[in-house]
């Protein structure tokens, strides 16, 4: 009879647990496979290293029963949450099933996210949150949120604690925003995931405009005009790779020091063709990306696409390979070698580069002038943009690596009027106050109040290096021409030779980079093919940096 009873016990599980993983029901779950949209679990299996999921609260029910809720009891309620591991290093995750009342928040599903939330927290772990929901659960009234605030709270509680990373997979309206927002990195993916405070219904009903869901909070609209999203992402595959990506190169929280990767790229490489990228004449656009691309590792690497499978299946194949994580590589394929560059946020205010790169195998953060988009300038968005990547990297100890060519701030009313000085004071701050190793490259313009605010060795800079034709003055030629030797130029007899004749005396003094190391501004003057080789040495000099700001409960950024 004991026997019997272990077996029943085990079956009541069994079963138990085949219908926490159908959610929804087969219907529902056929629906979201015809949108296109994977399930809650696919997801899961496609983030983390096969056979690593570990569940948890899979049996968690709601508690309502207002409006009927208490016929519609569904095993997860709405969320699945665990943890698991993306190449071999622990991470915890949550899921939104959409196939159960539509991903909607209730108090249980928030208690489930807030509870894997505190085990990030106290293990020291990324927490990666897969969203796709309707927003709160309606008939659950402030209880729901209630659940909304619980988040939030941890989610900025935990923020330079643990890294934070949100996927927007459907749809993300109203309060549910606020949590992405929060967290550190957003992906979103092109005509499947939105994000708005209020629908299209609402804003046509308020202010009259006419506007559909992609183009008010599509995956377009904020990787190219708010700035909110990252990343956006073809599908669910290439965004849960990008995932997998981006956490190779951050650490796993604020008290470990950047990820170190074995590399084959060689740490004294020079390039040659370095010497000669930067065009002759000074007003000529490059790009800085290729520079980058040049500079840092070169990586073998091998996509390979890991298969929807269910737990059972992936524990297999896991055991098969000897490893829980085979790190998603098809043997089958030949490695390629690519640049270990990883650029966030490409599409907005993209005259400011900001990602992640290794040097020597060492995760660095870097953010450069692109000269072939607005000559480089720093605006209001490519100061937002760069100051919120400096404070990440500052937050989880990623040396900071920064490529500068900048001709100064954007002029004219519409950045005056919408608070460029406060705005552009942003990334002043984010690198003053940033005490990670900091390093920067002038390849050709630093002038003005950029030249201080792009990492100088004013702010605290370690290692700063500039290249032979680096320009380092409050203007550019003309325009100081123009101001310091107006007298002379208004009464000569040929005014346009003598302000062209002054310009070249202004350039020899100033378009050169021997002035700044003079003063010991810079600390060399540097081949442009000895970058790469340079700045891996002065990367390991640093590994032991300590710096401190003064105590005090927390600083007032600009905001």
């Amino acid at each position: 009879m004991a026997s019997d009873k272990r077996i029943e016990d085990l079956q009541i599980l069994l079963t138990k647990r085949a219908q926490a993983k159908l959610g929804g029901g087969e219907k529902r779950i056929k629906a979201q496979h015809d949108k296109g949209k994977l399930l809650a679990r696919e997801r899961i299996y496609l983030l983390l290293d096969p056979g690593t999921f570990e569940e948890m609260d899979e049996f968690v029910t709601h508690r309502s029963h207002d409006f009927g809720l208490e016929k519609q009891i569904i095993l997860g309620d709405g969320v699945v949450t665990g943890s698991g591991r993306i190449d071999g290093r622990l991470v915890f995750v949550f899921s939104q099933d959409f196939t159960v009342f539509g991903g909607s928040l209730s108090e249980a599903h928030a208690e489930k996210i807030c509870k894997v939330m505190d085990m990030a927290e106290k293990l020291g772990a990324p927490v990666i949150g897969l969203n796709d929901s309707g927003g709160a659960r309606i008939q659950e009234g402030v209880v729901s949120l209630g659940g909304y605030a619980d988040i939030f709270l941890r989610n900025t509680l935990m923020s330079g604690v643990i890294p934070q990373i949100s996927a927007i997979m459907g749809p993300c309206a109203g309060g549910a925003v606020y949590s992405p927002a929060i967290t550190d990195f957003i992906f979103m993916i092109k005509k499947k995931s939105h994000m708005f405070v209020t629908g299209p219904s609402v804003v046509k009903t308020v202010t009259h405009e006419e506007v559909t869901f992609e183009d008010l909070g599509g995956a377009v609209t904020h990787s190219t005009k708010s700035g909110v999203t990252h990343f956006a992402c073809d599908d669910e595959k290439q965004c849960l790779q990008y995932i997998r990506k981006l956490v190779t190169y951050i650490p796993q929280n604020w008290k470990e020091k950047t990820p170190v990767k074995h590399n084959m790229d060689d740490p004294e490489r020079a390039e040659e063709e370095l010497n000669t990228i930067i065009p002759a004449d000074n007003t000529r656009p490059y790009d800085m990306k290729k520079i980058i691309r040049l500079v840092v590792d070169m990586e073998e690497i091998q996509v390979g696409e890991y298969e929807i499978e269910i737990e059972k299946d992936a524990k297999k194949k896991a055991k098969k390979n000897g490893k829980d994580g085979d790190k998603g590589k098809d043997n089958g394929k030949e490695p390629t070698m690519e640049s270990s560059f990883f650029e966030t946020q490409e599409l907005f205010a993209p005259n400011i580069i900001t990602g992640f790169a290794r040097l020597d195998g060492i995760s660095v953060g870097v953010i450069a002038n692109q000269p072939s988009k607005m000559a480089g300038v720093l605006d209001i968005d490519a100061s937002v943009k760069g100051a919120r990547f400096v404070r990440f990297c500052d937050a989880f100890n990623i040396p900071l690596v920064v490529f500068e060519d900048v001709p100064g701030f954007m002029p004219g009313t519409f950045q005056e009027w919408r608070g460029i000085i406060k705005q552009g004071a942003k990334l002043l701050y984010a690198f003053a106050e940033a005490t990670v190793p900091k390093l920067t490259v002038i390849t050709r313009k630093a002038y003005g109040g950029a030249y201080d605010v792009m990492n100088s060795k004013h702010i605290r800079a370690d290692y700063n290096v500039a290249w032979p034709g680096a320009e380092i003055a409050v203007m550019g030629p003309n325009g100081a021409a123009e101001i310091i030797f107006k007298k002379e130029i208004d009464s000569a007899k040929d005014p346009k030779k003598a302000l062209a004749d002054k310009v070249e005396e202004f350039k020899k003094k100033f378009a050169n980079p021997y002035a700044a190391a003079a003063r010991g501004y810079i600390d060399d003057v540097i081949e442009p093919s000895e970058t790469r080789a340079k700045l891996i040495r002065a990367l390991w000099m640093l590994q032991t940096k300590e710096q401190s700001n003064p105590k005090k409960r927390h600083g007032n950024i600009p905001l």
